[in-house]
């Protein structure tokens, strides 16, 4: 995702006077700014960091709503209209067996070790980011088995 689309899209909210999409996309785009000040990048913010922040944002809110009190209900449905704006922007993840077919592919010799530990760390640097880690978790216990 590019920064600039955020920022676009964060505008294009203000115009539409949708505050609660504007409140959204800025969270995403006040958390890419940090990421990247971090990085010391704060012109030429790569789609990457973007992403990262993207992803960031979207654990933080399922985390929020898991833990949120079933009698808060304006909480959670705000908490959700929020999730909801943040997988707009977010990356496209790889499937189960798009996982399945890379770790088969590149990460054979890793596999056959059938040492989970080694094949996480191995796979990790390669699929983050682009897969969920609890489905690479899953697709690596049911390879080991």
């Amino acid at each position: 995702m590019q920064f600039s689309v955020l920022q676009q899209s964060m505008i294009q909210a203000m115009k539409d006077h949708d505050k609660a999409r504007k409140d959204s996309i800025s969270v995403l785009v006040s958390a890419t700014k940090k990421i990247a000040i971090d990085a010391g990048c704060r012109e030429d913010i790569p789609d990457e960091m973007t992403d990262q922040a993207i992803l960031k944002e979207i654990k933080s809110v399922k985390e929020q709503i898991e833990t949120c009190p079933a009698s808060r209900e304006d909480l959670l449905a705000e908490y959700k209209a929020r999730l909801a704006v943040f997988e707009e922007f977010a990356p496209k993840m790889l499937s189960a067996e798009e996982v399945e077919a890379i770790l088969k592919d590149k990460f054979s010799d890793v596999l056959a070790t059938k040492n989970k530990g080694m094949i996480m760390k191995a796979v990790m640097g390669e699929l983050k980011g682009k897969a969920d880690g609890k489905v690479i978790n899953e697709v690596v216990a049911k390879l080991t088995v």
